[in-house]
């Protein structure tokens, strides 16, 4: 034990200035924030791990108008029982109502007791470290209407170790190995969905980088994607490793381009090509705010 606390020990004295310059948002919101969801976790049940990867992810960790400007860091709507302070975003609908928090640590405390509603109580049901469940238990309750959400969450974890906060020895590795988590992780693990194969990128992936990867020409996969320049992707945006779809899932007719959204996110999302989502919006503005229809039935 001792010999692998010297060798973490080197490797981070090493890395060091390496790790100073790499700083991200995604890592700082961690760092500011784990220690709330560990709280969270011992008095609510919830694993460390789903509420961070639910902030990274609803907040763009901490820059979306909702989390800067409301402190709403889970994109929690108002419902009917909401008093406080208002604010009207395009989502699932044009102007659609979330809470205003007065700081931050009031949005967390506000997921947690929202989790706890009838709705999610199935949930507490699974293992705390079971992220993998939770994730998509909270897709299958209704916390979100991207059918690809359970995979967004869990690219997360994964990808910056969160699952580490939802046990204290893990939590107590990670406060030693956090530095060298950059360099541990290069892969992304293949998804399915209605049929399809695909990954979630992360911060910094390109389609040249994914291209590589996977063994697949860059221009095919641009062409899978409908990209016609290659460059940064979106984080945690699909890239599909083979030809997407003409029609919707069953069921999604209509979709709203949210904050931070295109008509190309929404292709994605739904593993649409992106000239079957423009056909049947011929006229729609590629804005957020526009209703798409993505059936023709």
């Amino acid at each position: 034990m001792k010999v692998k606390f010297q060798l973490l020990l080197f490797i981070y004295l090493a890395l060091l200035p390496l790790c100073v310059a790499a700083s991200n948002p995604y890592e700082d919101y961690i760092a500011r924030y784990s220690s709330l969801a560990v709280e969270h976790q011992s008095e609510y049940g919830i694993p460390a791990s789903i509420t961070l990867a639910q902030g990274l992810l609803e907040s763009a960790a901490g820059r979306s108008t909702l989390a800067s400007e409301g402190n709403n860091h889970f994109g929690i709507k108002c419902h009917k029982e909401w008093k406080g302070g208002k604010m009207l975003r395009n989502d699932d609908a044009p102007d659609e109502c979330f809470r205003v928090y007065n700081t931050p640590e009031e949005s967390f405390h506000d997921h947690s007791l929202f989790l706890r509603r009838t709705r999610y109580l199935k949930l507490f049901d699974l293992d705390v470290t079971d992220y993998h469940s939770w994730a998509r238990g909270l897709r299958e309750c209704g916390y979100a209407t991207d059918p690809n959400y359970a995979a967004r969450l869990i690219t997360i974890i994964e990808r910056y170790s969160l699952y580490s906060y939802d046990t204290e020895a893990g939590r107590m590795a990670e406060e030693t190995a956090a530095f060298i988590r950059e360099a541990l992780v290069s892969s992304h693990p293949v998804r399915r969905s209605r049929g399809l194969h695909y990954v979630v990128a992360t911060p910094g992936d390109t389609y040249a980088s994914i291209a590589k990867e996977f063994n697949i020409k860059k221009k095919k996969l641009m062409a899978y994607n409908d990209v016609e320049r290659d460059g940064e992707i979106k984080a945690w945006e699909e890239v599909y490793l083979e030809e997407k779809l003409d029609e919707a899932p069953e069921g999604v007719k209509k979709v709203t381009i949210g904050e931070g959204e295109s008509l190309h996110s929404v292709a994605q999302r739904f593993g649409m090509k992106l000239s079957a989502v423009r056909e049947l919006n011929k006229k729609a503005k590629d804005k957020p705010g526009t209703v798409l229809r993505l059936r023709a039935k």
